[in-house]
């Protein structure tokens, strides 16, 4: 590579990082680097673009601990951030994954779950990941397989918030090669991750195709104006998903209300969108129901009927459709007063003290006399958090028997109609 191209290939990628960064920017940035060529690329940008900038960059690095030497990379990348004057930081998956369900699912959860916690501590509001186009076009790829519908196929968002952090994607439409080239010129190495050769994991297999595909016309740059175009589409329906949820929906007792009659006018998209995240947000799940899943109990609540799906029970009540947590998914969950039960409730057991809350369920629902009253199905009502101590029932908050308690939701329902414009 010439010095020239070298150059001229560096400014480019410095001006996706000015479109990407033309709002007010916040004392302190973090940056997510793995070792690997893409996250390392995007340390190095930013610490160029930032440098006359009133911006501190911090550094964090995970260590799932999951093959021999994952410890000195993370040692690697922490020498590298030193060389730029960049505090670093790595993060240790202590728990490690457990031995049922997938193993990258659960890795990366464990990532994003290290990362925002980290960025929280340290004051740090905006958090970059270093996802390129490749990344874009292999997701893309792997969702058409799935027949994903408009949201699947948006792909990777620019930003979106995760645990009170903003995280962005600055380098979303940068190739990789674009990045390795950068590296080369500064002689930076980066770090070839074994599993990346891979073939068990699907993410690899995919991006073997993509070069097959290429000779198609199925390139990275094609998949990726196929997620660009998908998104701005998401954010049109988003939108229209949000004034008919305004329209029709409605907390109470914990659960999502839905007019029946309104709901069964919607269009399949729209109402697809309204039920799907209505479980996520009564669930607290991180993914949808697979979309047939969906589009069958979309049906069946339309007709009236009944079914569980994603950790929820979905009901009809006279002329309404009830969305709340299914009683096997809580009925296990424990907590002591104080703490937050089902990472949805926030407790306040006044005069009682100290004391276990766990879900009212069908016998503590027995010791409410009014719960009728509420005009709420027995089966939101049991799922909702009561108090105990030793066995003995003291107080069910939102089920007419409060006896000095309350039980607040973590999130409001103002964050939930926000949510279906950001989702």
């Amino acid at each position: 590579m010439t010095q020239q191209s070298a150059e001229s290939g560096r400014e480019a990628l410095l001006e996706i990082l000015r479109c990407q960064f033309h709002f007010a920017l916040p004392a302190r940035i973090g940056v997510a680097v793995s070792g690997g060529s893409d996250s390392l690329a995007l340390m190095h940008l930013l610490d160029e673009y930032f440098r006359d900038k009133p911006v501190e960059l911090m550094v964090a690095s995970v260590d799932h601990d999951l093959r021999p030497g994952s410890r000195q990379e993370a040692e690697q990348v922490a020498e590298l951030a030193a060389g730029l004057g960049l505090r670093h930081k790595i993060l240790t998956w202590a728990e490690g994954p457990s031995e049922v369900g997938n193993l990258q699912d659960q890795a990366r959860q464990a990532r994003y779950q290290l990362l925002t916690r980290w960025a929280r501590q340290n004051g740090i509001p905006l958090l970059a990941l270093g996802h390129t186009a490749d990344d874009q076009a292999e997701t893309v790829l792997m969702r058409l397989k799935r027949a994903a519908g408009v949201n699947g196929l948006a792909g990777i968002p620019q930003r979106r918030t995760q645990d009170g952090i903003s995280l962005i994607r600055p380098l979303l439409e940068a190739r990789r090669s674009s990045l390795r080239a950068y590296l080369e010129h500064r002689n930076v190495a980066w770090i070839e991750d074994p599993s990346n050769e891979d073939e068990r994991f699907e993410r690899i297999r995919t991006r073997k195709a993509l070069a097959l595909l290429d000779e198609l016309g199925l390139t990275v740059d094609v998949l990726g104006t196929v997620a660009q175009n998908m998104s701005k589409a998401r954010k049109a329906l988003g939108w229209y998903a949000f004034l008919e949820a305004r329209d029709m929906m409605r907390f109470d007792s914990g659960a999502i209300v839905i007019e029946l009659r309104k709901f069964r006018t919607l269009s399949d998209e729209i109402s697809h969108r309204l039920m799907s995240q209505a479980i996520l947000w009564i669930s607290g799940g991180q993914y949808p129901p697979r979309r047939q899943a969906m589009i069958d109990t979309v049906a069946l609540a339309q007709r009236g009927g009944s079914a569980t799906l994603g950790g929820c029970r979905i009901l009809r009540h006279k002329d309404d459709i009830w969305v709340c947590r299914e009683h096997a998914a809580v009925q296990e969950t424990t907590v002591s007063s104080g703490e937050f039960w089902d990472q949805r409730w926030r407790i306040f057991a006044g005069d009682i003290g100290v004391c276990d809350v766990r879900a009212l369920g069908p016998e503590g629902l027995k010791l409410c006399p009014d719960w009728r009253r509420l005009g709420a199905p027995a089966a939101a009502l049991e799922v909702t958090p009561a108090l105990w101590r030793e066995g003995e029932f003291l107080a069910a908050p939102l089920a007419g028997f409060a006896n000095g308690t309350t039980a607040e939701p973590i999130n409001s329902a103002e964050e939930f109609f926000a949510s279906l414009l950001s989702h």
